[in-house]
């Protein structure tokens, strides 16, 4: 079995249902991951996990597991904690990508242990491990207008002029994920949080 360096979990619902709302933003990164980075990615069998795996291999040598958990959200916790404990990881090695309310859409932040803020799958995932000590990348998708509830909102597609922002901040994640596992989370934080539109490889 490869000794895995990292694992970043993509947080979302399987199903064309789901597919590009905002709640899903976390799968549509490790999809754009995969697009990015094709020759250096390999996919795994789902077995016994609740999820779809890729191992992806950087130029250094470091192994990086990217994972979609096919449960729904609010279980998120049991398709990951299996994952953690088949490769027989710490939780501090976890990334957990995901929407984020209370930033706006464009916005992200990397964040390790604290609140949960209220996301299920979150919860589900400091349950199932047993700890909050993980690495969260935190994607804004901004809080709903008001008189919409916040499940309709999370579960609504973006609008066709959110477009290009997503777009913008889907290759700013692929960015701050590279530098947490190949540099240093301080040099994500400092990529991420200084708010540039330039994304470079």
């Amino acid at each position: 079995m490869p000794c895995i360096d990292w694992v970043i979990a993509g947080l979302g619902n399987p199903g064309r249902r789901y597919a590009r709302t905002r709640h899903n933003i976390g799968f549509m990164v490790i999809d754009h991951l995969l697009d990015q980075r094709p020759g250096l990615i390999s996919p795994l069998s789902q077995g016994k996990t609740q999820a779809k795996c890729w191992k992806l291999e950087t130029a250094d040598g470091q192994l990086i597991l990217l994972v979609q958990p096919q449960t729904y959200m609010n279980l998120s916790g049991r398709a990951v904690s299996v994952v953690i404990k088949k490769y027989g990881l710490q939780p501090e090695r976890l990334v957990v990508v995901h929407d984020e309310l209370d930033l706006d859409l464009g916005k992200a932040r990397v964040k390790f242990g604290g609140g949960l803020a209220g996301h299920n799958g979150l919860r589900s995932i400091s349950a199932e491990l047993g700890t909050r000590e993980f690495y969260r990348l935190r994607l804004g998708i901004g809080r709903p207008e008001p008189g919409m509830d916040v499940t309709r909102h999370v579960l609504s597609p973006f609008l066709p002029w959110e477009e290009e922002l997503v777009s913008s901040i889907l290759k700013r994640a692929v960015k701050g994920l590279w530098l947490l596992c190949t540099h240093s989370p301080q040099a994500s934080m400092n990529f991420l949080h200084a708010g540039s539109d330039v994304v470079s490889n």
